[in-house]
C-alpha cells in the first residue's frame, strides 16, 4: 500500500467521515480514495482500517444523481456583480510556472494602499465559494487573492471535483507555499497594495497550507487557518506573525488530531497565537454551500477573524 503523506491521510479521513455521515455517496468516496491510494487494493486496505467494511467499500453502486449547484446561504455572501468589489481572474509567475488566481479589490480604490489577504481554498480547488470569501474580505477593505493551487495541472475548471484532492497532494506542501510566496512578490510594484501588511486565511486543506505558510513566509503578519492539519512542529518557532486557529468542537473531526501538541509547541515558542473552538460545530462549518454549515458559529468565527486581521495586519 502506498505510504500516505500527512495531507493525504487527512483527506482520506475527511472523505470517510463524509461517507459515514451520509454526506457523500459510497461511489464518490471510493473514487476519491482510489485517486489518492493509486490502487483498489490500497484503497480497500485503508478503508477497512478506518471502519469501512471491505465488501461495502468495493461494492458496486448505481451512479448517484447529479449534485445540485452549490448556493451561497451566508448573509454576508457577496455576489459577483457587487458594485463595491472589482473581481477578476489574473495570473502571476511562480518559478517559471503561470499560476492563476481570483483577485478582488475595493471599488473605488481606497486613497491609501490596501493590505493584502491571501486565500487558500479547500481540497475542491478554486470554487465559487472561495471566490465569494475573497469578495467578503474586500468588503472589509482588503485586496484579496485566492490562488488556484491546481494551476500547475491546468486549473480547477479542467477537472471533476473528485480528481482535485489527488492533484493537490501529489506535490509537497512547500510547493503550494512557494506559490503564495510568489503571489506576494507579484505585488511588489503595485502601489495600490501594501505588501508590508499581508495576511492569509485558508480552509480545510487550505487551513493546513496556511499553517505551513505561516512557518515559511515571514511576510505574513497574521494567519487564520480554519480546521487544517498542523505544520511540522519543529517549524513552529519559525512563525514570525500572529496566528488564529479556528476549529470545530466535534472530537471526531480529523483536523483536531495533533491540535493539543500544536498548542503546546506554539506556547513553548512564544508565538502570538490563539486557538478558538466553536461550540456545536463540525468540520467545514464555515462553508455555507456545504452540508455542515453552521450559520451562527460561522458568523461568530468570521467576526473573530476580521477582528484579528484588523489588529494584526
Amino acid at each position: 500500500m502506498r505510504a500516505l503523506s500527512q495531507m493525504q491521510e487527512y483527506l482520506v479521513n475527511e472523505f470517510v467521515d463524509d461517507y459515514k455521515d451520509g454526506l457523500m455517496p459510497r461511489r464518490e468516496m471510493m473514487k476519491r480514495v482510489l485517486r489518492i491510494m493509486g490502487s483498489a487494493a490500497g484503497a480497500a486496505t485503508i478503508l477497512t482500517s478506518l471502519g469501512v467494511k471491505a465488501e461495502d467499500a468495493m461494492a458496486a453502486q448505481a451512479t448517484p444523481p447529479a449534485t445540485p449547484a452549490a448556493v451561497a446561504r451566508s448573509p454576508i455572501s457577496v455576489p459577483e456583480d457587487d458594485p463595491d468589489v472589482t473581481g477578476s481572474d489574473i495570473t502571476f509567475d511562480s518559478a517559471g510556472v503561470v499560476i492563476s488566481a481570483y483577485e478582488a479589490r475595493p471599488n473605488p480604490a481606497p486613497a491609501e494602499p490596501a493590505p493584502l489577504i491571501l486565500v487558500c481554498h479547500e481540497n475542491r480547488g478554486l470554487t465559487p465559494h472561495i471566490r465569494d470569501v475573497a469578495r467578503r474580505l474586500t468588503r472589509e477593505g482588503y485586496v484579496a487573492l485566492a490562488v488556484d493551487l491546481v494551476s500547475r495541472d491546468g486549473g480547477t475548471a479542467m477537472y471533476e471535483e473528485a480528481d482535485i484532492p489527488d492533484l493537490l497532494t501529489r506535490v509537497e506542501p512547500s510547493v503550494h507555499v512557494a506559490d503564495f510566496q510568489a503571489a506576494i512578490a507579484s505585488y511588489a510594484s503595485d502601489t495600490t497594495v501594501d505588501v508590508a501588511r499581508v495576511g492569509m486565511i485558508g480552509f480545510c486543506f487550505g487551513g493546513g497550507i496556511t499553517w505551513q505558510s505561516a512557518t515559511l513566509i515571514p511576510e505574513i503578519k497574521a494567519a487564520i487557518p480554519y480546521y487544517g492539519p498542523p505544520p511540522p512542529l519543529e517549524n513552529v518557532p519559525n512563525i514570525t506573525g500572529s496566528v488564529l486557529g479556528m476549529y470545530a468542537e466535534d472530537p471526531d473531526d480529523f483536523a483536531n488530531r495533533g491540535r493539543d501538541e500544536l498548542d503546546q509547541a506554539l506556547a513553548a515558542a512564544g508565538i502570538d497565537y490563539q486557538i478558538n473552538v466553536y461550540p456545536g460545530t463540525e468540520h467545514a462549518f464555515n462553508n455555507d454551500t456545504g452540508p455542515r454549515y453552521n450559520e451562527e458559529q460561522a458568523l461568530v468565527a468570521w467576526t473573530d477573524a476580521m477582528a484579528w486581521f484588523s489588529e494584526k495586519v
